[in-house]
């Protein structure tokens, strides 16, 4: 650590790539970076997280005490006010011994018994990182779909479950936006698929798992 802090930072080569978009072509020296699977990449990170380790190795014990005190802040066991569609009031918790939400709905008054329609932190275990977004619940109050992002990169697959029986489906769409909208047949959903740099407009079926891009 020591040898670190008298060292320079590491430096990223420059490997120009030229790109044309819109009629337009620009020349981005870094482009090689967002090759998430190259070993090259991964080592020059490797050497970031090194020497940020070593820069900051003095203040571990303050950032432990600033973490420690914004957590104090927070309320461990919160509520998100409930609002009212289609027939349910839904709304989200926490639970003191989770770190994620838990989405929950209950039908017809605030009185009846709860029904949990996603606790993420099940969901969670296991992944150093997780993201769930775009909760849609299907126009029938029987199915939901979700997006999930395990990776950190705000790229989703979109799943389905049925709160009827509590099955999440196979059936899944990788490289989504992160939500999609039901259409009015309970099973014909509308989504954004992220295609290279831009996104193209599908819709799938979550019966036959058929998929077509709209913009084609």
């Amino acid at each position: 650590m020591d040898q670190l802090k008298n060292s320079t930072p590491p430096k990223a080569q420059i490997k120009p790539r030229e790109l044309h978009a819109h009629g337009h072509k620009r020349s981005d020296d870094y482009y090689w970076l967002n090759e998430r699977e190259n070993p090259e990449v991964i080592e020059y990170l490797r050497k970031e997280n090194e020497y940020t380790s070593a820069m900051m190795e003095d203040t571990q014990i303050l950032q432990e005490n600033i973490y420690r005190e914004i957590i104090g802040r927070i309320k461990q066991t919160d509520m998100s006010v409930p609002y009212f569609i289609n027939g349910y009031f839904y709304y989200t918790r926490y639970e003191e011994s989770g770190e994620y939400p838990v989405y929950c709905r209950k039908k017809e008054t605030l009185e009846n018994a709860e029904e949990i329609m996603l606790d993420v932190n099940e969901l969670a275990k296991g992944h150093e990182f997780f993201n769930v977004s775009g909760i849609t619940v299907s126009p029938d109050n029987r199915m939901i779909n979700y997006g999930v992002d395990n990776v950190g990169r705000r790229i989703y697959t979109i799943h389905f479950k049925n709160l009827e029986s509590g099955d999440i489906l196979e059936e899944t769409v990788p490289g989504t936006s992160g939500s999609a909208t039901w259409a009015g047949d309970n099973k014909t959903l509308f989504m954004r698929l992220k295609m290279s740099r831009h996104f193209d407009l599908i819709k799938f079926s979550v019966v036959n798992s058929v998929m077509e891009n709209l913009l084609k």
